[in-house]
């Protein structure tokens, strides 16, 4: 796939949306220039007419700087040409551009949902960012089985059900889906392991399944308790608290207490629910709230989820590149980016007027189904909650700048200990996992002065060193990370070469990277090996091995030496989890998997057919097409794959 030159593929369906007209003028040397980025501006608007769209500044490099929307993109660009009236981060901005990127679009609209896409795509310095890099937990129903299945769900919603959502964190939707297995006694288990059972699991007998697999309850059962499921999520708690307290009441009149016990146990879920809404927000519906926090030029925004009068949690967030901007215009780029993979409610609480508030409302409109509403609340319950969300986003900020007052701390002592230049904006920590040497798998993971930059974690599969061999690992992880480093961004000015790389090992893991960067003509990355002490056990030393050969270490109690900890446990975390997962696959493959364009549904009616993989192998071309699923074809291939001399 070709890629652009910010090191990022286009857009899949940008072709067939928008009309995108390229003028690139690429002038050699990469220092600011005033009068250089004004005449390619200038240039570029002699070819734009009054519509609609977005633009791209670009450096000389082709690196994105800036993008914006426009109702008219002749007029708004323009006025990068008025100089004197530009602030002097747009001058900047406007020294350093060589080239502009043009896409016209149908309405303003339409512009503006392409800003936050291209924004959240190319990440510039001179647009507002939402720093986030996970995306919402949902809670699923689904409805493509006789018995829907509850679980958990990220990513793209392409599975057929009810989704609920969003939740603030993996742990709320965890918590909630416990509570609402206790309650609605809906399975959460996979359609195969569904499929397989021949008598109860254990989350039966722990009263949080209804069993439909081996008929303990029937779809029509089934299907009442998934209707109250629905009715529950969709804010229709109360109504489904009457029905149970009235079942209750009716099986205890009945006699029949082990289930009016049952019913009391599902009563007790429902109101733990409700009861763990630490935020009131009954008589809201579904509605985000937001509120804006400033101090000393940094921004937070502290965000309430309410769906059905219940807050499904929340979250702050602390967006970047916002010099010279107010509080107003922070917020709304921050809802339109924040749009971008979350649906939006029909209703979005801000806490003041936003100067695109109307515009927004328009371009969230067809993700939402239907006509969005965001307004200031002045009274009532929406402006309770409204004030409770403004204390929580102060407060949130100001922990974020105590914490970040910490961490710069932490983050001068690292430099002087580890005896760097300045303090390293990005810290690289290398660890290996493997079993006796099978599986072996190398990883990474990043740092910078704000912590775990998790989106670009790494793990690469050893392919050479096959052997129980760490060094040979290490050897075989640092010639591909940094070879590739070296070819991508040999002058070193794209931000993913490491101001410090921390290897979890000791002074052979350390021999073993040096060298190899030494061989590859990489001498100035600084190297450190973080390894456990002689007295580990006891007292908690790490030894601190340098590329000289030199030692040192830190006292027990010193924070530094927590947070270098903490680093080396990270990566020792995700390789092990890597190697888990790997392992597993590993496990789990079947000899079918190498039979070219045999996929998981036919792969799964011979297993079913034959029982076994070897069964597959040994049968005849007969019996393969005699097979469920199987066409003649698909059995030849298999025949053929087996036995290839006929």
């Amino acid at each position: 796939m070709a890629r652009s030159p910010a090191g990022t593929p286009p857009h899949p369906q940008g072709a067939e949306r928008f009309n995108e007209d390229q003028a690139t003028y690429t002038i050699k040397g990469s220092q600011p220039d005033l009068e250089a980025g004004l005449a390619a501006i200038r240039e570029v608007l002699a070819t734009l007419k009054p519509k609609p769209g977005v633009y791209r500044m670009q450096d000389a490099r082709g690196d994105v700087l800036y993008v914006g929307k426009a109702r008219a993109l002749k007029n708004r660009v323009a006025n990068y040409t008025q100089v004197e009236r530009l602030p002097l981060r747009l001058k900047r901005m406007v020294a350093q551009t060589r080239s502009m990127t043009i896409v016209t679009t149908n309405s303003e609209a339409e512009a503006l949902l392409l800003e936050a896409q291209l924004i959240k795509r190319y990440r510039p310095p001179y647009n507002v960012l939402l720093r986030d890099d996970k995306s919402f937990p949902f809670i699923l129903l689904r409805a493509d089985h006789d018995f829907p299945r509850i679980t958990k769900h990220r990513g793209a919603r392409r599975a057929k059900g009810n989704y609920y959502g969003p939740f603030a964190s993996a742990g709320s939707v965890n918590t909630t889906i416990n509570a609402l297995q206790k309650l609605f006694l809906l399975r959460s288990c996979t359609d195969s392991f569904f499929a397989r059972r021949d008598r109860p699991c254990l989350l039966y007998q722990i009263k949080r399944c209804s069993a439909p697999c081996v008929g303990r309850i029937d779809a029509a059962g089934y299907g009442e308790l998934v209707g109250e499921a629905k009715d529950f999520l969709g804010g229709k708690s109360s109504a489904v608290q009457k029905k149970i307290e009235s079942q209750m009441a009716e099986a205890a009149e009945a006699l029949d207490f082990e289930r009016a016990a049952m019913l009391r146990d599902r009563l007790r879920a429902a109101t733990f629910i409700q009861g763990s809404q630490a935020i009131n927000a009954e008589g809201v519906g579904n509605a985000d709230v937001f509120a804006i926090a400033a101090r000393n030029g940094q921004f937070g925004v502290q965000a309430f989820f309410i769906r059905g009068g219940q807050n499904w949690g929340h979250r702050a967030f602390f967006p970047s590149h916002t010099d010279g901007l107010d509080e107003a215009e922070v917020l709304t780029s921050f809802l339109a980016q924040f749009y971008e993979e979350v649906p939006p409610p029909r209703l979005i609480l801000v806490d003041r007027a936003l100067p695109e508030a109307d515009l927004l409302a328009e371009a969230l409109a067809g993700a939402a189904g239907g006509k969005v509403e965001i307004s200031v609340p002045q009274r009532g319950d929406r402006r309770r909650l409204m004030q409770q969300a403004e204390r929580n986003a102060v407060e949130a900020l100001e922990r974020r700048q105590a914490e970040s007052g910490a961490k710069a701390k932490i983050n001068r002592e690292l430099a002087e200990f580890l005896e760097l230049p300045e303090v390293p904006q990005r810290i690289e920590v290398y660890d290996n996992s493997h079993v006796q040497g099978a599986h072996a798998l190398g990883a990474m993971v990043v740092a910078g002065p704000e912590g775990f930059i998790k989106g670009q974690y790494r793990k690469w599969n050893i392919k050479q060193a096959q052997t129980n061999d760490d060094f040979a690992m290490m050897r075989e992880v640092f010639q591909r990370r940094f070879a590739r480093a070296a070819d991508e961004d040999p002058d070193r000015d794209g931000g993913q070469w490491p101001d410090l790389v921390l290897i979890d090992g000791g002074k052979g893991q350390m021999s073993a990277a040096r060298d190899t960067l030494e061989e590859m003509g990489i001498e100035d990355v600084p190297l450190i090996a973080i390894a456990k002490g002689p007295h580990h056990g006891r007292e908690g030393r790490e030894v601190f091995h340098f590329p000289d050969g030199r030692e040192k270490m830190l006292p027990v109690n010193s924070p530094l030496l927590f947070h270098l900890q903490r680093l080396r446990d990270e990566v020792h975390r995700f390789a092990i989890g890597a190697h888990r997962d790997k392992r597993s696959r590993a496990i789990t493959a079947s000899p079918l998997d190498e039979i070219p364009g045999i996929g998981p549904a036919r792969k799964r009616a011979l297993l079913l057919h034959f029982g076994t993989a070897s069964r597959v192998r040994a049968a005849a071309l007969e019996d393969l097409q005699r097979a469920p699923g199987v066409s003649a074809a698909v059995a030849q291939a298999v025949y053929d794959f087996y036995h290839p001399g006929g």
